[in-house]
């Protein structure tokens, strides 16, 4: 029997999504076909965040799934990639009997070998970590649209206390520029239109004497009808040259994840984030001199050890003073292996739960206002296809990450870059009229009849 069907299950941020693109692009080189159906598959694969304890509970309650289906196809390879493969590979190969292969992120070119291994019966395990590997002459499986994501670099030289990157994904290295630009020139001539460049952090970026702005301008340049966006920025290393790089090129989006994970200056030393506020806050006014319109988000983190009332409180005093479009908000997670997993958890749940709620019910009240205040203005969308709800409607997203819901139009098709008249808008999401296409970006289009 030919075993060449692969189901590729992915869990977590986009590092994920973009990693299981590069294992599908090996596996298919090495003869192995994609399934979307697990029952079809000869080999079953889980791409895993470890980011959070939900994540990983997740993945332990959808390996009881595969067991059953194991139960009735002996011969099917169940594999655990990513970083919590790298994290729990002891427990899930001596405890997990369901799983038969644990590969990390800097593996993944062993996998055909180790899935040879496990068919042969014994467990096929590849987690050892890389200083070189970036992977860059893989070429990603890409199923065509408009949206992808690059790569940049992998893995994480900072080491904040509560995060598990550096032991499951390893160390910075920088994917050359000559392969970044290769790729978004293909992606690019493909009709892919929105291409976010990836990183633990971005801004750490380097090639010889190319840094991030350097890179960010030389993609931009590829293609004027591409969008480019990035994340993720560290507020340490975030830098003018950057922010005038993004207002130099109309096609790099006015948009910039920045972290702050907590508002006051004594959690922030225990994070070992490496910044203050009053610099945080000097670099959110500068990026807004140089860049009209700049919208950012960020990462918010409710209850790490040691939070007060008082430390609470200055997260709150962030928030309204940055107002920003939208956030990723947490309770805190020990995470066994990091520094702050040896500290006291001395939040109690309820307070972590309360807190968490005062900092979402906030965000989402600045969301809406913001996005009232676009009321009657235009906005340039690129369209993404039909809303999820009804094929009346198209459905797009504005260069500072808005999604935004258009009534269908004769003039307008999937691709393009429409200027739309906001009418209406809640906190996530904006309703307008179509107005008219995109004169500057669609110069660059051979779309528009």
């Amino acid at each position: 029997m030919q075993k060449n069907k692969v189901y590729i299950e992915t869990y977590g941020c986009q590092m994920n999504l973009a990693d299981t693109e590069i294992v599908q692009g090996l596996l298919g080189e090495n003869g192995y076909d994609l399934t979307p159906n697990a029952d079809e598959a000869d080999v079953v694969l889980i791409n895993t965040c470890s980011i959070r304890d939900n994540a990983e509970q997740r993945i332990y309650g959808r390996l009881g799934n595969f067991k059953n289906l194991k139960n009735s196809k002996p011969d099917l390879v169940v594999g655990i990639l990513g970083c919590m493969a790298e994290r729990l590979r002891k427990d899930l190969v001596e405890q997990k009997s369901v799983v038969d292969l644990v590969v990390g992120p800097d593996e993944y070119r062993r996998l055909p070998e180790l899935i040879d291994v496990a068919y042969s019966g014994d467990k096929g395990i590849g987690v050892r970590l890389s200083r070189t590997e970036t992977y860059d002459d893989i070429v990603p499986h890409r199923e065509d649209g408009l949206q992808a994501w690059i790569s940049v670099m992998r893995g994480c030289d900072k080491f904040c206390t509560f995060c598990v990157v550096p032991f499951t994904r390893g160390r910075e290295r920088s994917k050359p520029v000559h392969s970044i630009l290769e790729e978004i020139e293909s992606l690019s001539k493909r009709g892919f239109k929105d291409i976010t460049l990836l990183g633990q952090n971005v801004n750490s970026y380097r090639d010889n004497d190319f840094q991030f702005a350097d890179l960010l301008n030389a993609c931009a340049k590829v293609d004027r009808s591409v969008r480019i966006r990035f994340t993720t920025s560290h507020p340490q290393d975030l830098s003018e040259d950057l922010l005038n790089t993004i207002a130099d090129n109309h096609n790099i989006c006015n948009y910039i994840h920045l972290p702050v994970q907590s508002g006051s200056d004594r959690i922030l030393e225990l994070m070992n984030r490496t910044y203050t506020i009053n610099h945080y806050l000097n670099l959110i006014e500068m990026a807004r001199k140089i860049i009209p319109g700049v919208s950012f988000s960020t990462d918010i983190i409710a209850g790490f050890p040691t939070e007060t009332y008082e430390d609470h409180v200055k997260t709150i005093d962030v928030i309204r003073k940055v107002r920003y479009d939208g956030a990723y908000m947490f309770k805190y997670s020990p995470r066994e292996g990091t520094k702050s997993y040896k500290m006291k958890d001395d939040v109690a749940e309820n307070i972590k739960g309360k807190r968490l709620q005062e900092i979402i019910d906030l965000q989402q009240q600045i969301s809406y206002e913001i996005n009232q205040e676009l009321i009657g203005r235009e906005q340039v969308v690129l369209i993404e296809g039909f809303s999820k709800k009804s094929d009346q409607f198209f459905a797009g997203r504005t260069d500072t990450n808005k999604v935004v819901i258009v009534p269908v139009h004769k003039d307008l098709k999937k691709g393009l870059y429409a200027r739309v008249k906001i009418n209406r808008a809640t906190q996530a999401t904006l309703f307008g009229n179509f107005v008219g296409h995109d004169k500057v970006i669609n110069e660059n289009l051979a779309l528009i009849a």
